[in-house]
């Protein structure tokens, strides 16, 4: 039974800005650091790649909030409210009744919610009340395609159901003022906030590309590469200068072996749907897919157009290339980094 991506949908929060306009915020944090380190921070964040990123908090509360109560409350709110916007856009455009999903995931890293956002969108969307239910919370960066991943094995296994992801993220929420790391620096230069919503159906009349195969790759022995460490003032960013390196290392086996196995090379692949993790990454992979004859431009253009917004962002590339309507038999594959550490490949088909 083929599983189907129908329909995907992004939804941005109210607040955005330039990052030329970022800038004069960056003076207030920093004035207590020399001159030279400002000088620093201002060039990360010109040199990102990242015209401009959207928030669910004004700069000025970015800019202010110390506490993680706080940050966390505007978190929970606001997630609420991007989950039910992009869902309700997500089942118009697909023309489904809310009740006819079988199986939501919820997909978040950057805020603590028990209940999880699934729990409230049920009950303002009049979910079934025996739909099955999976919150998808600690795998960063990558649970957007991990979300498909799991969908599609409960969806193989259930013909003639659907499921909803919902991926909401805040990582402006995680930014720490007290903190003048790289790892937070850098983080804050390139991630912005954002939502996105994929629903899946393994009914046999469904239109979209099918899913033909799935798969996680995990790094040993990497744990340190990336991930949250939760502080009294919130969840303090980990992200190591060895990560564009290590994937550098294991490239190779990441993408060949998973194209082997389905009697494909990367030649055969017309669309590359790739998580925009930041410049560094899209450099290095971006150089690995040319050197193939191939590229990653809808990548780039996320990453210009609203930064990294974790696990939503390859969602918002994917939204790109599905609008672009891929000619029938065409070949796509998702690809997304996460701590772990860890790599998720999906393999497509239109």
């Amino acid at each position: 039974m083929p599983v189907k991506i129908t329909t995907v949908t992004t939804q941005l929060p109210e607040f955005s800005r330039e990052t030329a306009d970022i800038l004069p915020f960056l003076d207030v944090w920093l004035t207590n650091q020399d001159d030279r380190f400002k000088r620093k921070v201002k060039k990360i964040f010109e040199g990102a790649n990242v015209d401009k990123r959207y928030s669910i908090m004004s700069p000025e509360e970015v800019f202010s909030l110390h506490s993680f109560e706080e940050r966390n409350a505007i978190y929970a709110r606001e997630m609420i409210i991007l989950g039910e916007k992009v869902l309700k856009k997500a089942l118009n455009k697909a023309n489904w009744q809310p009740e006819t999903i079988d199986f939501i995931i919820t997909v978040s890293c950057t805020g603590i919610m028990i209940p999880s956002l699934d729990a409230y969108l049920i009950n303002k969307l009049g979910l079934k009340q025996d739909i099955v239910r999976l919150p998808v919370t600690e795998m960063g960066c990558v649970g957007g395609v991990s979300g498909i991943i799991y969908a599609k094995n409960f969806l193989k296994a259930n013909p003639n159901k659907r499921a909803a992801i919902i991926t909401v993220e805040s990582p402006t929420a995680t930014f720490q003022l007290d903190d003048y790391s790289m790892a937070n620096i850098v983080s804050a230069a390139i991630f912005g906030d954002g939502a996105a919503c994929v629903l899946l159906s393994s009914y046999e009349n469904e239109i979209g590309p099918t899913i033909l195969d799935e798969s996680m790759y995990h790094f040993y022995d990497n744990e340190h590469l990336m991930g949250f460490e939760l502080t009294n003032k919130g969840l303090k960013m980990i992200l190591d200068i060895d990560v564009p390196d290590t994937i550098e290392q294991h490239f190779p086996d990441i993408l060949h072996p998973f194209l082997k196995r389905n009697e494909l090379t990367i030649q055969d692949i017309e669309h590359l749907i790739f998580h925009p993790g930041g410049k560094k990454i899209i450099t290095l992979v971006e150089g690995l897919f040319s050197e193939l004859g191939k590229n990653i431009n809808d990548t780039k253009e996320v990453l210009r157009l609203h930064g990294n917004m974790s696990s939503a962002t390859v969602l918002y590339v994917l939204d790109r290339i599905m609008d672009n309507q891929p000619q029938t038999g065409e070949k796509g594959v998702m690809l997304s980094f996460g701590p772990g550490f860890t790599a998720q490949r999906v393999l497509l088909e239109w």
